[in-house]
């Protein structure tokens, strides 16, 4: 598939350049090293060309102190050494943000009411938090566990164990006692902190179920801190264990660049999630590149990202304070009580950069909803979108119904790196479909199954030099056989992602969904997304997915699943139209075999489609074998596409 230049949406004027972040940055590259960086494109190649020059100049232009040795000592992936000799805490920046002019957090709740907290209030009661951690015996190592809604105590309990060198991990309560048990109990936790409940879609969950049944599934936990003025027995008060906090009192303690920070976990669809340990250093150099270079972050910002602490856009959310930047905390519905609800949030806290997903997008597309009439948004002047791929039509919608003079940066990246390999940076030009550029110090591209390099057609998404936020490694993978598996099995000594994606000639990336499950009819391979893209723009379908399915006969059986639009049916006439549209908006040689109406499309609680499950169990795998109930939005949409399998499925596919 060869991918069609797009008409920019958004185009950077000379003021969007002059007082943008790395607009400076280049500045101080290019009198440091004595290079021509004339625009993004050519910093993004010196930043791969000298990765030592490039990572060295990240360090001093946020001025994180002394830089001792060397920064890269390997290239060698995995087992890459960066600043093998630097000791630091990431709190430490942190700290350095403190300011009395703006809140450091702000806080929504679903029924509308708005708090503060202030830099030293933050403080205070990370140096209180982190005392009793210390008095509760835990020690640098050691593994602090969150069970938690997207609250500002997430924030100050993270902090607080990262300040003393201990491991933070974490998950929603949207999750069950086991999924949560699943992820948690493969640490060893020391402390585990929660909430009696939390208030999503108009509803009130209490948790104290699955709270008793965490506490005993995890028998290292010798303390029990709960964020509530409810009391369950044999726990702290996290009233009581933040009181008479003094930031001044605060110390951190400094650890090397690769120890451990926290600990994120794959989607778990099959088998036990894959804990991801990433380092201080990694994590700091890569957030405060991302925020600062990447998104334009700083000091006069107000962020909010969509996100739950079972998703790395959380601790992505966390990096706006390495920035100085006030953060938004929000753990309701996006769309309670009304399909607009964050664009309301947004007005409200006065919004710089927003964050959400191709869903939500979609979701208020079809809704009607006109976010520039219906809600004050002056303040917002950036749009990230992650998740999954952003289509064209989601993108110009953001254009025409939130703002034109507003950039929608598109990101891809994912919790391996906690951060994104591509997206957007306010010095280039936003075209709808399309992720700007590769992010700076990402030497990525796109591979032929040969390893060759291409443009202008798909290829698998690769990471031919390392990058600081790399995992440390997996937990519980000592010798590294389950990390070297994961990402270097297919092209040695290169990282290989489990995308398909296009770089354009502009230097653009088009994403087209996971290459595990990409399409493949007579030797032409689409992504999944491409089609959903398609397909999804139909008032009439709600959501989608595709799916190729080898035969054991060596056919190809390639079904899509839409679900409808309320009081939609699947009628002749409908189906036509599905057809076409595919036919005319991506390929002939991919209209489906088969258009088939679902209950829904289940997905990871992080929001990827499970396609790559799905596609096992039309081929005939067992269910329990394919998927973890606990890692599902909705255990039950699995089970219906397992009946599907075993019930339905046309006779050549059986």
């Amino acid at each position: 598939m060869t991918a069609v230049a797009a008409a920019p949406q958004w185009v950077p004027d000379d003021n969007d350049i002059a007082r943008a972040r790395i607009t400076d940055f280049a500045r101080f590259v290019a009198e440091r090293h004595t290079v021509a960086v004339p625009d993004y494109h050519a910093l993004w190649q010196w930043s791969v060309d000298d990765l030592d020059g490039f990572w060295g100049s990240v360090w001093d232009y946020f001025a994180l102190g002394d830089r001792p040795g060397a920064v890269l000592t390997s290239s060698e992936m995995p087992g890459a050494r960066w600043f093998p000799e630097v000791r630091l805490n990431y709190v430490d920046q942190v700290i350095r943000q403190a300011r009395p002019d703006r809140p450091a957090i702000v806080s929504v709740a679903e029924d509308g009411s708005v708090s503060e907290l202030s830099w030293d209030q933050l403080l205070n009661q990370v140096a209180a938090f982190a005392h009793t951690l210390r008095g509760l015996g835990v020690r640098s190592g050691d593994r602090v566990a969150g069970y938690l809604p997207n609250i500002s105590e997430a924030v100050i309990a993270f902090l607080a164990t990262a300040c003393i060198g201990a491991v933070w991990s974490a998950c929603g309560q949207d999750y069950s006692a086991k999924a949560a048990l699943d992820r948690l109990g493969q640490l060893e936790p020391v402390v585990l902190v929660t909430c009696a409940g939390y208030r999503y879609a108009g509803k009130h969950h209490r948790r104290s179920d699955e709270i008793a049944e965490l506490r005993a599934g995890l028998p290292t936990v010798v303390a029990t801190v709960v964020v509530s003025q409810e009391r369950l027995p044999g726990t702290l008060s996290w009233a009581d264990v933040t009181a008479g906090g003094d930031r001044s009192t605060l110390s951190t303690v400094e650890v090397g660049f690769d120890h451990p920070l926290w600990v994120l976990y794959s989607s778990g669809t099959t088998g036990l999630p894959k804990g991801i340990v990433h380092g201080h250093g990694g994590v700091l150099v890569e957030h405060l590149k991302a925020m600062a270079l990447q998104s334009d972050i700083g000091a006069d910002d107000t962020f909010l990202w969509y996100t739950s602490p079972s998703w790395m856009m959380w601790n992505f959310q966390v990096a706006g304070l390495l920035v100085g930047a006030t953060i938004v905390c929000y753990a309701g519905s996006p769309s309670y009580p009304a399909p607009d609800a964050l664009w309301d949030i947004a007005a409200r806290v006065g919004a710089t950069v927003l964050g959400t997903s191709p869903g939500y997008v979609q979701a208020c597309a079809k809704a009607g909803v006109v976010p520039r009439c219906d809600h004050d948004l002056t303040a917002l002047r950036l749009i990230g979108v992650t998740g999954s791929a952003l289509p064209p039509s989601s993108s110009i919608w953001l254009r025409d119904n939130v703002g034109a003079h507003i950039p929608v940066a598109s990101i891809s990246g994912g919790t391996d790196v906690v951060s994104a390999f591509a997206g957007g940076a306010r010095t280039v030009p936003v075209r709808p479909g399309e992720l700007s550029a590769p992010y700076l110090g990402v030497a990525l591209e796109a591979w032929d199954e040969q390893g060759n390099p291409v443009h202008g057609e798909v290829g698998e998404l690769v990471i031919t030099e390392p990058m600081p936020s790399m995992p440390v490694g997996f937990w519980g993978d000592p010798d590294g056989t389950r990390y070297h598996a994961a990402y270097f099995d297919t092209f040695p000594g290169v990282w290989r992602h489990g995308d398909w994606i296009t770089r354009t000639e502009h230097g653009s990336v088009i994403v087209h969904g996971r290459s595990d499950s990409t399409l493949n009819r007579h030797g032409i391979r689409m992504g999944s997304a491409d089609i959903c893209q398609a397909v999804e723009q139909l008032p009439d379908v709600a959501d989608s997915l595709v799916i190729g399915a080898e035969q054991p006969d060596g056919g190809y059986w390639m079904p899509l699943f839409v679900v409808l639009a309320e009081g939609v049916t699947l009628t002749d006439d409908l189906t036509a139209r599905i057809r076409a549209i595919i036919r005319t908006r991506t390929s002939p040689r991919h209209v489906p075999d088969d258009i088939i109406a679902a209950p829904g499309i289940p997905r990871t609680r992080t929001g990827k489609k499970l396609e790559v499950p799905i596609k096992k169990l039309l081929q005939g795998a067992d269910p329990t074998t394919v998927v973890d109930p606990g890692a599902v939005d909705d255990p039950a949409l699995v089970a219906w596409y397992a009946r599907f399998a075993r019930t339905q499925l046309p006779g050549d596919a059986r």
